[in-house]
């Protein structure tokens, strides 16, 4: 049971977490939390204010600190365990003044030392929910420093064996023995110990790591929305939810912009055949989106919208590629040397439009692609995905697009790759006026 942001965001919504986690005490639940919703972000902002003044970073520490100590007296009667926990979040705070402290002192902020700041909202949140839990009854136990990772900060990847042996070591034994592990999500260490983050929406990749290598029943992700939706609600408000996606469905809508899930969640969830289910944590009652390996609700066509803001075009013509080999294998070795993703892709015969939504080494690569042929850049372009199921065998789905988008000008298309997934590339200002227009053609008519 992973619990997001929200779902941890005050004292009242973890009394809310504390009674979906009893409700399931007779399935052996294992309990993953974020840190409290805009901590990590409130951490970072301090520690890039850090580097570029000279600010009393006791004030960039002390409003965290408040929310924390609030949330522990309104939890957690006085005594002991309240001091205890209080010296804890004091403690872990205190780091991270610290390291603000050298920030400063050093000029300097290293992937390594962002990582360390930017952990350290999961590591007060889940020793406060485990402590909660207990103060509820419930047999909670907190468990730390299990998921080892490589030294990729930032976007660390787990090390299967040695994260499946803690995880052995640590976690099992308490399930079996009718207890529930409280494990924090997104935060990691190498072998030698040294913190590293799983990357933005990493709690979710931590509880499909958890629930891959238990294994688990299912994958529970408790969030503020029923499920997955057709749409991002915020943005149309026929939005309706999706009773059940395949694996593949639902990883095209993670990336292409559909903010319930981290991309990565599903991929340790595919290896082991386990569902993965959306659920609102403030409405129980509602079954949610149900991810499975093959969806069986709705055949064939499209299941919902998702879209991608702050992208860029890179279009790189050369008309010496005709006919030749090697020309695109090239291309991406640019992009390989700069660790940097591609999204979508285009051919023709002399020319190769992709888009990117890292630009932090763009320039760097644009020196480079311009020795293969002439570049055009594109900023402030997004991309808008149609994904479902069946578009190989769907007729006229292409039509009922370019028709429902006639008054939107389309500057690249991606289809054929994928059967589940439609993409195209409009400017940034008309990303909402065409995710309507193809809400209402496709899900309200």
């Amino acid at each position: 049971m992973k619990f997001g942001g929200t779902s941890v965001g005050s004292a009242e919504r973890i009394r809310v977490l504390t009674e979906r986690v009893r409700e399931r005490h007779g399935r052996g639940p294992v309990v993953v939390v974020s840190a409290f919703s805009g901590v990590t972000d409130e951490l970072i902002r301090g520690a890039e204010r850090s580097l570029e003044s000279d600010a009393d970073v006791r004030s960039l520490v002390a409003p965290i600190l408040k929310r924390h100590e609030e949330a522990i007296e309104d939890l957690i009667p006085a005594g002991e365990l309240r001091a205890r926990l209080l010296q804890h979040v004091r403690g872990v705070v205190a780091e991270v003044e610290a390291r603000y402290s050298g920030i400063q002192a050093l000029r300097e902020l290293t992937r390594r030392t962002l990582d360390a700041v930017a952990g350290a909202g999961e590591k007060m949140c889940f020793m406060i929910v485990s402590s909660a839990l207990a103060v509820s009854g419930l047999p909670a136990q907190a468990i730390g420093g299990f998921l080892v990772t490589d030294d990729t900060f930032g976007e660390a990847l787990p090390e299967v064996e040695g994260t499946r042996a803690r995880i052995q070591e640590h976690v099992v034994p308490i399930v079996k023995g009718g207890g529930i592990p409280v494990v924090p999500g997104f935060v990691g260490s190498t072998e030698e110990g040294v913190a590293t983050t799983l990357g933005r929406g990493g709690s979710d990749f931590s509880a499909a790591i958890i629930g891959a290598l238990l294994p688990a029943e299912e994958i529970q992700i408790w969030t503020d929305v029923d499920g997955m939706m057709t749409v991002d609600p915020r943005v149309v408000t026929g939005a309706r939810s999706i009773p059940e996606v395949s694996f593949d469905e639902a990883a095209e809508l993670a990336y292409f912009g559909a903010k319930v899930l981290h991309p990565a969640t599903i991929k340790p969830a595919v290896e082991k055949g386990i569902p993965v289910i959306v659920r609102n944590s403030l409405n129980p009652a509602f079954p949610g989106t149900r991810i499975s390996g093959r969806a069986k609700q709705g055949g064939d066509g499209p299941r919902a919208i998702a879209f991608k803001k702050g992208i860029t075009v890179l279009l790189i013509s050369q008309p010496r590629m005709l006919m030749a080999f090697g020309f695109v294998a090239r291309v991406f070795e640019v992009f390989n040397r700069y660790r940097t993703s591609v999204d979508l892709i285009a051919t023709s015969e002399v020319s190769i439009s992709l888009t990117v939504d890292d630009t932090e080494r763009l320039s760097g690569i644009r020196k480079e692609l311009e020795a293969l042929g002439e570049v055009s850049v594109f900023p402030g372009m997004a991309i808008v995905s149609l994904v479902g199921s069946g578009f190989m065998r769907t007729a006229g789905l292409a039509a009922r697009i370019f028709k429902a988008l006639q008054t939107i000008n389309v500057g690249m298309i991606s289809f054929g790759a994928s059967d589940v997934n439609i993409a195209l590339v409009v400017a940034g200002t008309e990303v909402e006026p065409a995710v309507k227009l193809l809400h209402a053609e496709f899900f309200e008519s």
